[in-house]
């Protein structure tokens, strides 16, 4: 295998509408998409859809929406190591300005334990935080292998701060600085102290404050895609994380900023599409893209040190 991916599965259902009724009231929505979904499965799907296939660890169901899955996931030549549930997971997504909201249904729990993987060949490990025991298990396998550790921290689990010791690569989210009242300037230093070699925190249209293999920190401005563009800024995060596990493998001679600046245009082409699937980027939109969207230069922040929450403001 050249990388693994653990995660949860998902079937996504997004939809574009202007409320979501009450009571006895329906809407007709003015457009849909089903597709695949979870944080590491939609990285893997967007690795694989720019050339290198992981192989994937996540959960299936034996029904309907399980099938389905897999049916996805041989589109891509993704092989799926199935960790079995009782009931495929459902997200709803309603996409508006630029947020959206979403209702899951979730089973997360494992009818069997860890499988054991043959992982000679793979360069890299991608975690969500999802399946905590396989994410501890293949990330301190995979650490002592001397493979490539990438964690997606999209929000706080029971086992972060011990994962993190085993993590190479850390990219969270502000929802996560917000859970462990740290600013952005603190989380960084906390992954520092946790030993990650690459940190940082996304930040949306405002881009990725991050440190580099030498400790320093900096702002990685996002692209500059215009309002009226974004149609659907799910997914975008991690198709963000499934570009740069590409990037690494695939031009593993570069610095990590050209890893980022791959991953920014991927997720920038990201927003501007309708569901997970049609929001996956080839190495041809990515060009395209960074070639038509300027830096955001008013996402250059002042990181101001304010306790329990996460407080950027724009520099003028």
């Amino acid at each position: 295998m050249d990388a693994l991916f653990v995660g949860q599965t998902y079937i996504d259902v997004t939809f574009l509408a202007d409320e979501i009724p009450t009571g006895d009231d329906k809407t007709v929505a003015r457009d849909y998409a089903i597709s695949f979904g979870g944080n590491a499965v939609t990285a893997a799907f967007a690795c694989a859809k720019l050339g290198i296939a992981p192989d994937l660890l996540t959960s299936i169901a034996d029904d309907y929406l399980g099938r389905m899955f897999i049916d996805m996931a041989a589109k891509y030549t993704i092989p799926v190591h199935h960790r079995k549930v009782k009931e495929s997971s459902l997200s709803f997504i309603m996409p508006r300005g630029g947020k959206r909201a979403i209702v899951r249904c979730r089973d997360d729990h494992y009818l069997h334990p860890v499988p054991p993987l043959n992982l000679t060949g793979c360069k890299a490990l991608h975690l969500d935080g999802h399946q905590a025991d396989a994410a501890m298990h293949y990330a301190r396998t995979c650490r002592e292998a001397g493979i490539l550790t990438s964690l997606d921290g999209g929000g706080l689990r029971s086992n972060t701060h011990e994962l993190l010791e085993f993590i190479d690569v850390a990219i969270v989210a502000e929802r996560l600085c917000e859970q462990m009242n740290l600013t952005a300037t603190e989380m960084l230093s906390y992954l520092k102290g946790r030993g990650c070699k690459i940190g940082g925190v996304t930040m949306g249209e405002r881009g990725l404050f991050w440190y580099d293999e030498t400790g320093t920190e900096g702002v990685l401005p996002a692209l500059a895609v215009p309002s009226e563009a974004v149609i659907d800024t799910n997914g975008a995060g991690d198709i963000f994380h499934g570009a740069y596990v590409y990037s690494a493998i695939a031009r593993p001679e570069l610095a990590w900023r050209e890893h980022f600046i791959l991953a920014r245009a991927a997720s920038a082409y990201a927003i501007q599409h309708l569901g997970n699937e049609a929001s996956l980027p080839t190495l041809s939109d990515i060009a395209q893209t960074q070639a038509a969207f300027p830096e955001n230069q008013a996402s250059a922040f002042v990181i101001r040190q304010e306790p329990q929450r996460v407080s950027l403001k724009t520099a003028r």
